[in-house]
């Protein structure tokens, strides 16, 4: 099946990824020193054939990340 993303331009979206592509150190001490970031969130600005483009904010500056479609897991629109 395949989604016409063009229809969810410009909403929020949660996107969560079958790979991992970071870690975390946890603050506490009773939590586990890393956890597995496999999760994106933002804007939904632009969609390809091969992937999903969003607009996010890190450090206080704009960022664009694509997401290949064959990483997607599953995603949630807002």
């Amino acid at each position: 099946m395949k989604i016409d993303w063009e229809k969810y331009i410009d909403r929020n979206v949660n996107v969560t990824m079958y790979e991992n592509y970071g870690v975390v150190f946890s603050p506490k001490k009773d939590d586990p020193p890393i956890s597995e970031i496999v999760f994106k969130a933002g804007k939904l600005v632009e969609s390809f054939d091969e992937g999903l483009m969003l607009e996010t904010i890190r450090d206080n500056k704009i960022v664009n990340v694509f997401i290949p479609h064959s990483s997607i897991k599953c995603v949630e629109i807002f």
